[in-house]
């Protein structure tokens, strides 16, 4: 499938700063927010990248798994590394699915079942 025909397209990532347009005030402060989140403090930023790497892909954004697999190499983290993170996140997901399924067993109870 050509490149045009996706719904997600990778030069989009550079255009994320056009959201301030609207309103550049809150953009200037999340900019601000977010770069003060990625500063190294009690973690390096690169085990912010990695796990900013696992949370794009719980949350499934294209952009940031482009965006955190190429800060990731950036920062020093090799493939294995990379791939581990990806396999925590998975497992967080998957975990988090599976746990809600004590809420259906609380409502097969309630209808006495």
């Amino acid at each position: 499938m050509p490149d045009h025909e996706h719904y997600y397209h990778a030069p989009d990532l550079a255009r994320f700063a056009e959201l301030g347009k609207g309103s550049p005030e809150l953009w200037e402060k999340f900019s601000a927010w977010y770069g003060a989140v990625f500063a190294p403090g009690a973690l390096s930023a690169r085990e912010k990248a990695l796990i900013a790497l696992a949370v794009a892909h719980a949350v499934q954004c294209p952009y940031c798994i482009d965006a955190y697999s190429t800060d990731c190499l950036e920062k020093g983290s090799n493939e294995a590394q990379m791939t581990e993170a990806v396999h925590v996140a998975a497992a967080i997901r998957g975990g988090a699915s599976l746990v809600h399924g004590v809420q259906m067993r609380n409502h097969l109870e309630r209808l006495g079942m």
